[in-house]
C-alpha cells in the first residue's frame, strides 16, 4: 500500500508541546484512498531535521509528504506554496544553531514551489469551515529549512514524491502564554489534516507548483 508522509516538529522556543506533531501523530497508521498514512517526529534543528526526513523517506518511501509546523502569527491553516534557499535564523534553534545568511542547498535553486494542490486544499479545508488560506513564505527557520530540503530531496533523488509544507497556529495552551496570538485547537488541526490528506490524494498539482523551482 503506497504511503502519505506526515512529519510533525517537536518544541522549541522554550515551548512545552508543539501542536504539529501533537496533531500528526494522532493521523499514524490512518488509511486514505488506498494509501496508508505516517507520522514522524523531527528535531527542531537545523541539518539533524533534514537527516531526520531523509531516514523517514527511505523508511516509508512516500507517493506524498506534507510537513507541518507551528508558526506563532498565523490564524489559519496556511499552505505553503514557495520554499527557498535561504537559512537566516532569529533565534537558536534547539541544538544553539543560529545560521545566518546560509543556504540550504549549496549549488541549489533560489527557491522551489511546493508540488501538491495547495489552491484545492485550501477551498477544500475552507469549504469545511476550517480557516485555510495559501502563504507565500515559510520563513527562513527551520519550517523552511526541512521545506526546502524536501523539495530538494524530490528533485534531485525522488521526482514521483510530491511535497508539502503545511504551517498551523499555536495551540490554545500556547496562546494564553502570548497574549493576542490567534490559536487553534489540535482536534481541528486533525481534521483539517485529514482533508488535506483526501485532497491531495484525488487531486493533481496547481499548475504553477507543477513548474518546479525558481532559478
Amino acid at each position: 500500500m503506497p504511503t502519505v508522509l506526515l512529519t510533525g516538529f517537536e518544541p522549541f522556543g522554550g515551548e512545552t508541546v508543539n501542536p504539529s506533531w501533537e496533531a500528526v501523530r494522532q493521523l499514524d497508521g490512518w488509511e486514505c484512498r488506498g494509501h496508508h498514512v505516517a507520522a514522524k517526529l523531527i528535531p527542531c534543528v537545523f541539518g539533524a531535521s533534514l537527516d531526520a526526513l531523509g531516514r523517514a523517506v527511505a523508511e516509508t518511501d512516500p507517493a506524498a509528504l506534507l510537513a507541518v509546523g507551528q508558526a506563532q502569527s498565523r490564524a489559519e491553516l496556511s499552505l505553503e506554496r514557495v520554499a527557498v534557499n535561504l537559512d537566516d535564523a532569529r533565534i537558536p534553534d534547539n541544538a544553539g544553531n543560529r545560521p545566518v545568511d546560509m543556504p540550504v542547498a549549496a549549488g541549489g535553486p533560489a527557491a522551489y514551489f511546493a508540488s501538491l494542490p495547495v489552491k484545492a486544499m485550501a477551498a477544500a479545508l475552507r469549504d469545511a469551515g476550517i480557516p485555510a488560506g495559501l502563504s507565500h513564505s515559510a520563513g527562513s527557520f527551520v519550517c523552511n529549512h526541512l521545506f526546502y530540503g524536501a523539495c530538494h530531496l524530490r528533485a534531485v533523488r525522488r521526482p514521483a514524491m510530491r511535497v508539502g509544507f503545511l504551517h498551523i497556529p499555536l495551540a490554545p495552551e500556547q496562546a494564553a502564554r502570548h497574549p493576542g496570538s490567534p490559536s487553534m485547537a489540535v482536534e481541528q488541526v486533525v481534521a483539517g489534516l485529514r482533508i488535506a490528506v483526501d485532497t491531495l490524494l484525488t487531486t493533481g498539482e496547481d499548475r504553477q507548483e507543477a513548474a518546479g523551482t525558481l532559478e
